[in-house]
């Protein structure tokens, strides 16, 4: 059984910065591609970010570019999250995502990703 547990969350500052890990256990072998969304409250869950094995793909959303930095650690099974410039507007329950069917370009869909963490909670006040 395939665990993604997420952590780095907080109360931050606008400005300010934070660094999300997501480590997977259990039969995780190799994930292909992963990748983080968020949830505000009353929206949808959006796509961040993404990353392949190789790192050679590595995808953001527009509101997050330059911003946000996605990277993996293979031998740890972990992907993080690098989160400066914080914005109020960035609030939300941020949840990793992993695959291990390959796509290229990574995929930024919340249904091409069969395995979820439970979500970890950014705040960033004004």
């Amino acid at each position: 059984q395939v665990q993604l547990v997420e952590s780095g969350g907080g109360l931050v500052q606008a400005g300010g910065s934070l660094r999300l890990s997501c480590a997977a256990s259990g039969r995780a072998f190799s994930f292909a591609a992963m990748g983080w969304f968020r949830q505000a409250p009353g929206k949808e869950r959006e796509f961040v970010a993404a990353i392949s094995w190789s790192g050679s793909s590595i995808s953001y959303a527009d509101s997050v570019k330059g911003r946000f930095t996605i990277s993996r650690d293979n031998d740890k099974n972990t992907v993080y999250l690098e989160m400066n410039s914080l914005k109020p507007e960035d609030t939300a329950v941020y949840y990793c995502a992993a695959d291990r069917r390959v796509y290229t370009p990574v995929p930024v869909t919340s249904v091409s990703y069969n395995y979820w963490g439970q979500g970890t909670q950014v705040t960033v006040s004004s």
